[in-house]
């Protein structure tokens, strides 16, 4: 199996199960957020597990050329860059992500992306082809 196809299987499920979770706890988000940002050492834990994953993918799949395989970079870089920013600035990134989740249209949004792009990283990466 190609990296692409590990990484697709990798966080295809793990962004269905997140927004599946959002979705279902959609009213609730706000408050986990707002309990999760009093404490910046929270915020700072969440970047290094995004970070350290981001940066695994930026290393082992840094591939621009055509296709599907240029989404799994992109999500490398953008856990990348969301780990470092909740590392080096966790009270202003808790800040921003309690706006976020202010707005039940952004945050259901954000999921239905999530489950849209997990949904076609499963099926890349589980696909036989």
């Amino acid at each position: 199996m190609s990296t692409s196809k590990t990484i697709a299987a990798l966080l295809g499920p793990t962004m269905i199960v997140s927004a599946v979770a959002v979705l279902a706890n959609l009213e609730a988000w706000p408050g986990y957020v707002e309990e999760a940002v009093r404490s910046p050492a929270m915020v700072l834990l969440a970047g290094y597990l995004s970070f350290v994953p981001g940066l695994a993918i930026v290393h082992f799949h840094n591939r621009w050329t055509g296709g599907w395989p240029v989404l799994v970079t992109v999500m490398g870089w953008i856990m990348l860059a969301g780990g470092f920013a909740r590392i080096v600035f966790p009270v202003k990134v808790g800040e921003i992500g309690t706006r976020i989740v202010a707005a039940p249209s952004v945050l259901l949004s954000f999921a239905v992306v999530f489950l849209l792009i997990g949904g076609f990283l499963s099926f890349k990466g589980f696909n036989r082809d």
